[in-house]
């Protein structure tokens, strides 16, 4: 059986990090991923899906110190979901996306970029299995909440 999730989308707001016990890291953040077609009558309809990322150790370091609101990612993962109960005693739910492997695509339009392969090189374990492209992968569409397919 699979569980695999492939996600191209622009990070909602920056990862929220904490660390655990047991040296362990996570940082959580929402990732936005927009479909857009044309309805009968021609007007163009977008959905955009929110995603819940979860991002542990390393790459939550990493994800921590690059990932920013509005950057343009790749993300491969796991659906996870779980329950808990909240403090009135309430079951919830939720649904996340456990990251395996993310690519920065390109930083938010108007951002300077940020020069992430001198960590890399300097720290080559740092970054776990966190692929940085090289050269100007900056979305330079006008429209930031576009994909650029």
């Amino acid at each position: 059986m699979i569980n695999k999730v492939i996600l191209v989308g622009r990070v909602g707001k920056d990862p929220e990090f904490r660390n655990l016990d047991n040296d362990r890291s996570i940082a959580r953040f929402t990732l936005a991923t927009s479909e857009t077609y044309k309805n009968k009558s021609g007007e163009k309809i977008t959905n955009t899906e929110w995603h819940n990322l979860i991002v542990w150790r390393a790459q939550a370091e990493f994800a921590n110190k690059y990932i920013k609101k509005g950057a343009l990612i790749y993300v491969e993962g796991k659906i996870r979901s779980r329950t808990w109960d909240d403090k009135d005693g309430i079951k919830r739910y939720t649904t996340e996306i456990e990251v395996e492997n993310f690519q920065i695509l390109g930083q938010k339009v108007g951002e300077p970029s940020q020069s992430i392969e001198t960590t890399i090189t300097q720290n080559p374990t740092f970054a776990g299995n966190v692929f940085v492209p090289e050269g100007d992968f900056t979305d330079k569409t006008s429209g930031a909440d576009e994909l650029p397919f």
